[in-house]
């Protein structure tokens, strides 16, 4: 039915001791989890030491699976010598793989040991398999696709990728593209690169449209999407050749993690096997959403559609929608299914049950919300019914006709997952045994499971039966019952027994024993593999400062505006600018303004979009035909795609470049320049360009800086009625958009030729008092940024900065110059210092 696929692994997440436990005893095939030494994604879960990883790893492997550390964030230059130490223990202690973000990070862990794997993180933003080839140059064998492909994309990636896929198929949906959500770090000065996401997407905001506030009801968390719940998906996934089926939750306990192992390992087990039980779906879906969900979707697995992913009504926890309150009593309400259904999984109908927790909504999520557990359940029949509550229960007289009820929790589940913490996992890994013998020659068994494998030979001597003897029969029940241990019997090769002989029970129960402990043995000890001994850092970074190649001879610094409307180029070009940067959001208009640039003789560099996705390569082409001088290259996957061209490339901050290993393995891959990550913050950006190849960095002195980039378009969701760029209207090219914060705080939201929208901070960033630094440092290109600003205010910012750059001005005056326009003020933003990770 499902035609010929791979049997993915189901992978879960283990924030701490408790999940870990939870997620081996409900059946994970891998699990993934962070050290508290730092550089996880994920540094609000509790996490594990990195002096206990070894016992953690052995528990890992006695159950069978898996064990991969988390480093994905970014690394700023003084921390590379904390990465080769964490490196060195997390090779040591036998984990089977490293997911990162940086690419400093796969380089030297490649560098100590060459058999860890490298699994590149969805951080990485590796959106196509063009871009995979970059993780296959770093060493990785498995990319960590973003979550906002579909199914067919996916499926696109995995035939094209030199390595293969890892795909979240349950948990929390980031509303930006992984690795470019910059929210935390302008707002709050805790970077989601850095593993601290303050959870920005989940906060309300009002709708601006044209300059007015659009009265929106109840629709307050505008960015805040469901959850997905990807189950309908599996099927063709693992006829896609997916590797791994991903559960997100490192920040979520027992009960949540153990029902979604168990019910994805359950439907992927019974899909492949070809007699797929939804009923059994439908059921775990429903604990799976008791334990946690905003609501269950196929968030992009199904493709783009902008109507259903945000529902934005409550940014928390929901669970199962019962449906409406009817009538509201002393210790009961009446409840009416009404068709409301935010979820658009496989889930069955939601019946409610004594034991059950709920809560009611009456639209207001942000303030206290009524609930409790239900005591009694009378069922009208036609999707109705009568809920009684006890006491102490829910305070009814605060409940309101019409209020939405939800089922949130169930202790029972809760207690089953808690009883799995301490389990111990048994009979998780597959065994193979072969038993050979002959009349008057002892019993030779031989085992292999896991890569390991033991042998025994029996004290006594086989002699002829009076009965069947050791049949298949006997042998499984004697020598192949593994029960209480963490084997299975697999298969059973008697080829080589001669048939109808005997030996004592008690010597076959024996011979298991040794078997097992042998194999146990071996599974528990130290993995062999190669760990360089001496120290690799300064190797590693004199490769990539060699492979970036040789700096550019000394030119004076370059200050260039990078233009998004037709009336700002116009401003800079009269103004005098040599080179422009023009990042436009349809492809027509860009033709123009390149031909209008061209024409007033400036150097023209036109702008990729940040996001290439399998089948968009036509866009790098397209702008190869505009025969720009040179092409700001924003993703890995254009990078590849636009690297054999033969023209100039200019890598921007998107690439995530935070030290100067990282910075060499850009360059290397064709880049001229590679503007640094708007991560760092002043000591860090010194401490980049101090070993990074001189001259071949940039900087951004002035921006508003982009804080989400996402998939989901606020114009198409809220201004129309369409799912995507086929049916929206366009309603962007009427409108302007922006998000007021609970600060009143207005952010621009800005749609790119792929019609991804971008949120920029209201605050503008400078980086003024620094240009004298930059360019004694050797930084030779500086750009100023521009979002919505007029034709003066541009030509104001550009000559304002480029008298900085020439020594004809000061950093106050060039501030003082550009807060006569900012209504929200200009900040130093991330150029403040942060700590480092000690």
């Amino acid at each position: 039915m499902f035609g010929k696929a791979r049997r993915p692994e189901i992978l879960a997440p283990a924030g701490d001791q408790d999940t870990l436990g939870a997620a081996l005893a409900a059946g994970a095939d891998a699990v993934y989890f962070g050290l508290d030494d730092g550089f996880n994604a994920r540094a609000r879960a509790t996490n594990f030491s990195l002096a206990r990883l070894p016992d953690v790893v052995r528990q890992i492997h006695r159950a069978g699976a898996r064990a991969y550390i988390t480093l994905n964030t970014l690394v700023f230059e003084p921390e590379l010598p904390v990465v080769e130490r964490i490196l060195r223990g997390v090779a040591g202690a036998g984990t089977d793989a490293i997911i990162v973000q940086d690419p400093a990070v796969a380089l030297l862990a490649r560098a100590l040991c060459p058999d860890l794997e490298i699994h590149a993180s969805t951080q990485m933003t590796i959106t196509s398999p063009e871009a995979a080839h970059i993780a296959a140059r770093l060493g990785a064998n498995r990319v960590v696709v973003p979550r906002e492909l579909s199914v067919d994309e996916i499926a696109q990636f995995a035939a094209e990728s030199p390595v293969e896929l890892e795909v979240f198929i349950h948990g929390a949906l980031c509303v930006s593209w992984s690795g470019q959500c910059l929210t935390s770090e302008s707002w709050g000065g805790r970077s989601a690169n850095r593993g601290q996401c303050a959870q920005s997407c989940r906060l309300p905001y009002d709708l601006v449209v044209d300059g007015d506030v659009r009265d929106l009801g109840d629709v307050k968390y505008l960015l805040s999407p469901q959850d997905l719940a990807g189950a309908p998906a599996v099927p063709a996934l693992a006829r896609a050749g997916v590797a791994s089926l991903k559960i997100e939750g490192r920040q979520k306990g027992p009960a949540y993690v153990a029902s979604a192992v168990a019910g994805y390992r359950r439907w992927r087990d019974s899909v492949l096997d070809g007699a797929p039980d939804e009923a059994q779906l439908a059921a775990d879906l429903a604990t799976m959403g008791l334990a946690y969900t905003r609501g269950q979707s196929l968030g992009f697995l199904g493709g783009v559609d902008h109507q259903a992913l945000v529902v934005g009504r409550a940014p928390k926890h929901r669970g199962l929608y019962v449906g409406q309150v009817v009538a509201v009593g002393n210790e009961f309400v009446e409840v009416l299914a009404d068709g409301f259904a935010p979820t658009s999984t496989a889930a069955g109908p939601v019946v409610p049950r004594p034991g059950l927790g709920v809560v009611f909504d009456e639209g207001h999520p942000e303030r206290d919300e009524v609930g409790g557990p239900i005591f009694g359940v009378d069922d009208l029949g036609g999707g109705r019914w009568v809920i009684g509550f006890g006491k102490p229960g829910p305070d009814l007289r605060q409940v309101h006709v019409g209020a939405r009820l939800w089922l949130t929790s169930d202790p029972s589940a809760h207690a089953a997952a808690q009883r799995l913490v301490d389990a111990e996992p048994t009979g998780r890994i597959p065994l193979t045994m072969t038993v050979t013998g002959a009349p008057g020659a002892p019993l030779r068994v031989r085992v292999a499971a896991a890569g390991a494998a033991a042998e025994h030979t029996s004290t006594s001597t086989l002699a002829p039966s009076r009965g069947t003897g050791l049949d298949d029969t006997l042998l499984r029940d004697k020598l192949g019952s593994f029960g209480g241990t963490r084997y299975h019997l697999t298969s059973l090769d008697l080829s080589s027994l001669t048939p109808a002989l005997h030996l004592p029970v008690s010597e076959l129960k024996a011979i298991r024993r040794v078997l097992v402990d042998a194999l146990d043995a071996a599974l528990d000890a130290p993995p062999s593999r190669v760990i360089t001994e001496g120290p690799v850092l300064a190797v590693v970074r004199a490769a990539a400062a060699e492979s970036a190649g040789r700096p550019p001879p000394p030119a004076a610094a370059l200050v260039v505006p990078l233009c998004r409307t037709d009336a700002q180029l116009d401003a800079v070009l009269a103004a005098g600018a040599p080179e422009v940067e023009l990042d436009w959001m349809e492809l027509v208009g860009l033709a123009r303004a390149v031909t209008r640039a061209r024409a007033a003789g400036a150097r023209v560099v036109v702008a990729t979009p940040r996001i290439q996705k399998p089948g968009e390569d036509k866009i790098a082409a397209h702008l190869l035909r505009l025969e720009p001088d040179a092409i700001l290259v924003r993703s890995w996957a254009a990078l590849v795609s636009l690297a054999p061209s033969g023209v100039a490339l200019h890598g921007d901050f998107s690439l995530n470049v935070t030290n100067s290993i990282s910075a060499g393995f850009v360059l290397a891959q064709g880049l001229a320049t590679a503007t640094v990550a708007h991560d760092l913050d002043h000591p860090q950006l010194a401490a980049l360009l101090a070993a990074a190849p001189r001259g071949r960095l940039a900087v951004t002195i002035h921006h508003h800086i982009p804080t989400f980039h996402t998939e989901h378009c606020v114009y198409a969701h809220l201004l129309s009625a369409g799912k995507d760029f086929r049916t929206c209207g366009r309603p962007c090219e009427q409108h302007e958009v922006s998000l007021r914060d609970r600060t009143s705080s207005i952010h621009p939201v800005v749609v790119d030729v792929g019609c991804r929208n971008t949120v920029f901070n209201a605050q503008a960033q400078s980086a003024a008092a620094l240009v004298p630094e930059l360019l004694a440092t050797g930084v030779g290109r500086l750009r100023v940024e521009l979002v919505r600003e007029s034709a003066a205010e541009a030509a104001t910012l550009w000559t304002s900065y480029r008298a900085l750059a020439a020594g004809e001005t000061t950093p106050d005056e060039v501030v003082r110059a550009a807060r006569a326009h900012e209504q929200f003020g200009v900040t130093r933003g991330t150029m403040r210092t942060l700590p480092l990770i000690p």
